[in-house]
């Protein structure tokens, strides 16, 4: 009796240990996908003055565009340094508005748009977009991952135990509702 006592016990134990180092691997996940967005965003922020210093000699309008950028910028990590990740996400979000805005400037300039620093440079805008949204993505998806586990039973009783090391409220990367109520009312017109 006191062997059968002895394994249901280690099976207990295993499984609380198993179980709580499953879910400090996915935070540390969730940390490293953020790490990811840190750095594609700081890649797209490079990208962006060196296209900036590109357009400079082809119209004002970078001056506004340099201005927002860098603000922004300089919001986005304000607000990383205050733990704000709402704030963060919120000026990144508003910088991928500004990308966006970027080709409508390259068809109003066909010179710019001729110039081959400018068409590689808005190449690479496009491809750190999309590898911005893939790290979004990831992040997002390790987040679900982590709160699905964290919910289920019996892993919550193991939460609800070691709540201050294992129990954490990540933010998704999302859209504000502006932005998406903007996104809903578009219509293609042509």
């Amino acid at each position: 009796m006191g062997i059968i006592l002895l394994i249901i016990i280690a099976v207990v134990v295993g499984f609380v240990i198993l179980t709580y180092n499953r879910l400090i691997s996915q935070i540390e996940a969730i940390r490293n996908n953020q790490k990811q967005i840190d750095i594609q965003l700081d890649r797209r922020f490079k990208v962006f003055e060196s296209l900036i210093n590109v357009v400079k000699k082809y119209m004002d309008y970078e001056k506004t565009t340099l201005k927002d950028v860098v603000s922004l910028r300089n919001q986005a990590q304000q607000a990383k340094s205050n733990g704000d990740e709402k704030g963060r996400i919120d000026a990144e979000n508003q910088i991928s508005k500004i990308a966006s805005n970027l080709n409508l400037v390259f068809e109003q300039y066909p010179d710019l748009k001729a110039n081959q620093n400018c068409l590689q440079l808005q190449e690479e805008i496009v491809s750190t977009e999309n590898k911005l949204a893939y790290a979004k993505q990831s992040y997002n998806d390790s987040i679900e991952i982590y709160n699905a586990n964290k919910k289920s039973f019996p892993a919550n009783a193991i939460v609800s135990t070691f709540h201050s090391k294992i129990d954490f409220d990540f933010p998704y990367w999302q859209l504000s509702e502006q932005a998406v109520a903007e996104k809903e009312s578009y219509t293609v017109k042509l």
